[in-house]
């Protein structure tokens, strides 16, 4: 876990959320997903939908269409750097669509995006054995847990 980051008891029991899972960095991927699956499972989430799209820039238009028919959305991918400024043109561009999604819905989406600088720090953050962190389970605790604290305005 890393230093400063809170740590979550979330009730998603009777939650239908879907994973958004972009295709490149396989590895990676994997281990994002499986971790998006352990956290929901451990938040009590048992309808849980996998829906893959080609990369990050694929996830916002997508979530997009599934906030209409989930309580939570876990969005997944992986841009690495590399020499040109298309690296930052698509974390811009998922990122803000995601935003966008979330406050123009009002359904909750973890950020499971990883942006980094090499694939190294990817698999450092994929959760997977001996990675330092676990970005895809991190997202969605994020997502069922903000789908609690709305719940919480309404009463």
């Amino acid at each position: 876990m890393k230093l400063g980051a809170p740590t979550l008891q979330v009730d998603g029991s009777g939650l239908n959320v879907a994973i958004v899972a972009s295709s490149w960095h396989t590895t990676v991927m994997d281990g994002l997903i499986e971790g998006a699956r352990r956290g929901l499972a451990e938040a009590g989430v048992s309808s849980v939908t996998l829906v893959r799209v080609p990369g990050a820039f694929e996830l916002p238009v997508v979530c997009s269409r599934l906030a209409l028919s989930y309580d939570a959305l876990v969005a997944l991918g992986v841009v690495i750097r590399g020499g040109t400024p298309h690296f930052e043109y698509i974390c811009q561009a998922a990122t803000m669509g995601l935003v966008d999604v979330s406050l123009r819905t009002g359904v909750p989406v973890g950020f499971g995006i990883l942006t980094c600088d090499d694939e190294e720090q990817a698999l450092d953050r994929a959760g997977l054995e001996g990675s330092s962190e676990d970005k895809g389970h991190e997202a969605a605790t994020a997502a069922v847990a903000t789908v609690s604290s709305l719940r919480e305005l309404k009463a």
